[in-house]
């Protein structure tokens, strides 16, 4: 899975904010991080927001400008809040993302994210050869530099796992328990009808559209035998509650004398 895809922050204002792009960064397995001409080093804040991505944070290269933080990429993709009457129009960063996988072995792509208010400066903007734009609310389209680089980090690590068939996911955890039988979960009906039937809940015009609904929820869920006989030990449960005051009443008329 390719994840050497180098972040560049490009004349940061705060220290905490490449702190946390760090951890943004590790979170979805990147690690090559590059700071050009940044107001302030990584300090004290920034290595508290890096929480767990001190590695990140420590092994960044800063550089005096930014073609020495590029130099040796050979895609160089910039984000960019805005659109340019000039150059190539932005993309989808699962765009720009896949252009980063399809890149061939032995080459390096960069992404560039600028400054806090301004973003990236038109000169800059030339330097790339692509520009990915995120699709946030046009009325409160402004995103932290941080949030900004966990939005591209996980579509790269999305589009890197697709490349290679994967989906990062856990594999589903195997049951247990058999599902039940059919034979089971009839029976199951029959209780839950003969319970809502005592209840008086079941509607007596029409009462198989519920007990259909029954069925359609149980087989989406497809319980297992366990599951099964909870189900019907509380519906036992239910009839218990119902037949004691009855049997209370009858011993009750029993000895009242006429």
């Amino acid at each position: 899975m390719r994840l050497d895809t180098r972040i560049v922050l490009v004349g940061t204002t705060h220290p905490g904010n490449i702190g946390s792009a760090a951890r943004a960064m590790k979170t979805m397995g990147l690690h090559d991080l590059a700071l050009v001409s940044p107001r302030k080093p990584p300090d004290d804040e920034a290595r508290a927001r890096a929480s767990g991505a001190l590695d990140v944070l420590e092994n960044a290269q800063i550089h005096e400008d930014l073609d020495a933080a590029i130099a040796d990429c050979h895609l160089v993709i910039g984000a960019s809040a805005r659109t340019r009457r000039l150059g190539a129009e932005p993309v989808a960063p699962p765009v720009a993302a896949r252009s980063v996988v399809e890149l061939p072995p032995g080459t390096r792509a960069a992404i560039l994210l600028g400054r806090e208010r301004t973003g990236l400066t038109n000169e800059e903007l030339d330097r790339c050869h692509q520009l990915v734009h995120i699709p946030a609310n046009p009325d409160y389209s402004s995103l932290n530099l941080a949030a900004a680089t966990q939005v591209l980090s996980y579509e790269l690590r999305m589009a890197a796992l697709a490349a290679t068939g994967e989906t990062g996911l856990p594999e589903p955890s195997r049951r247990s328990q058999p599902t039940a039988t059919a034979e089971e979960l009839e029976h199951l009906y029959q209780h839950f009808e003969s319970v809502l039937e005592e209840l008086g809940f079941l509607d007596r015009s029409n009462p198989r559209q519920l007990m259909r609904r029954i069925r359609r929820l149980f087989g989406r869920a497809l319980p297992d035998r366990n599951e099964v006989n909870i189900f019907r030990g509380i519906l036992s449960a239910v009839q218990g509650r119902g037949s004691a005051p009855r049997r209370a009443a009858e011993r009750r008329g029993q000895q009242d004398p006429d």
